[in-house]
């Protein structure tokens, strides 16, 4: 026997290993027990079979940290919380512990660059939350909470007060934002790592009745794509790295007056970036549809290139996986998850037939590279 052999299969192993990644899935829904796992292969874009990985009420949105070494949801456990987890071998979550909310359930979730602290908004509350991080992974007791005021008033019955509907932070952690549905604005703070807060700071004006739901920034963090959900369009800002201020440029409508108009509802959901910065993907409930866009990195201007049907209903998330080579569209209404490639040159997705998964309620899709 080549005594080569045991060690060239060591040193293969972790290569052949690599191809395949974890992804979770938070739910939304009565058929739904809480968040779902299953594996995906970054080489053959297959995705595995969906199994429990925690019992909570509707997992809506997730969260990872930096290391990915913990999972953080915001949920219900009797009332609106956020959980922390721990991530074993094989995506096993393990619970830490959970924190109230205190101001109604949480639309989203995101985890400070730092790992000190984390950001909810809550939708019907109107407000934004900040919770600390423990040495641990474990989540501590709210520590702010910041109520939006007012509604643009625009689009009567969604704009008539406040709706906070994300939560991220510049490239440099340095700044925290949250798109506001009812007040057509994107709230801006200044972020203090040290002490793991946040304070107010300005905000960026999106288009009236726009209803801003999410927003990405550019690959090089120049500029600013924010999602309206009302209008189902994408608003480009300039970004000022140093002062932390927005100048509003384009925005580009994601469908066509005449395709809106087959659908008696139809609503923006979520913005993507493709990881070579060309690429922007946003999905449309309703028209059941992702549209792609063409993005000018220099001037940060959008145009639309094309539009895919999901092959599901109702199309709340969408993800690609790290590498961008797939993108992964979640059905709510459906209950599916499906896979489609993406080409590298221009972008177009193209659906992989009979590479489809029933996830109860899906309305988020992590992955974990």
């Amino acid at each position: 026997m080549n005594k080569l052999l045991p060690f060239i299969s060591i040193l293969l192993s972790p290569i052949l290993m690599a191809d395949t990644v974890d992804v979770f899935y938070g739910t939304s829904g009565k058929e739904t027990k809480g968040i779902y796992h299953s594996t995906f292969d970054t080489e053959s874009g297959k995705l595995g079979q969906p199994s429990l990985a925690a019992e909570i009420g509707s997992p809506g949105f997730l969260a990872m940290d930096a290391d990915q070494s913990h999972l953080y949801a915001v949920g219900s456990k009797g009332e609106p919380v956020v959980a922390a987890y721990k991530i074993g071998n094989g995506g096993k979550l393990t619970e830490l512990n959970t924190a109230a909310i205190g101001d109604g359930g949480a639309a989203h979730i995101s985890v400070h660059p730092s790992g000190k602290f984390l950001m909810t908004a809550q939708y019907g509350g109107g407000s934004t939350a900040v919770f600390p991080i423990n040495k641990n992974g474990s989540v501590g007791k709210r520590s702010q909470l910041i109520e939006h005021k007012g509604g643009s008033g625009v689009v009567e019955g969604r704009q008539d007060a406040p709706h906070p509907h994300w939560t991220g932070y510049s490239p440099d952690g340095k700044y925290a934002f949250v798109p506001d549905l009812g007040l057509d604005k994107i709230m801006i703070y200044k972020v203090d790592e040290k002490k793991g807060s946040i304070s107010a700071h300005g905000h960026a004006q999106s288009v009236p009745g726009g209803g801003p739901r999410h927003m990405k920034f550019s690959k090089d963090g120049k500029f600013i794509y924010l999602l309206n959900e009302l209008t189902l369009s994408v608003t480009t800002f300039a970004y000022n790295t140093k002062a932390g201020t927005t100048e509003r440029r384009t925005t580009t409508p994601a469908l066509s007056e005449d395709a809106k108009s087959r659908q008696e509802f139809n609503s923006a959901a979520q913005i993507l970036v493709h990881p070579n910065g060309k690429f922007i993907y946003s999905s449309n409930r309703g028209d059941d549809t992702v549209t792609l866009y063409w993005a000018n990195q220099k001037s940060g201007h959008l145009a639309a290139k094309d539009v895919e049907n999901v092959r599901g209903a109702f199309p709340r998330n969408i993800n690609l996986d790290p590498a961008g080579n797939w993108l992964l569209t979640a059905g709510q209404h459906s209950n599916t998850v499906a896979v489609f490639e993406v080409d590298q040159e221009t972008g177009q997705m193209e659906y992989q037939v009979g590479n489809i998964i029933n996830v109860p309620g899906p309305i988020c899709i992590l992955f974990k590279d």
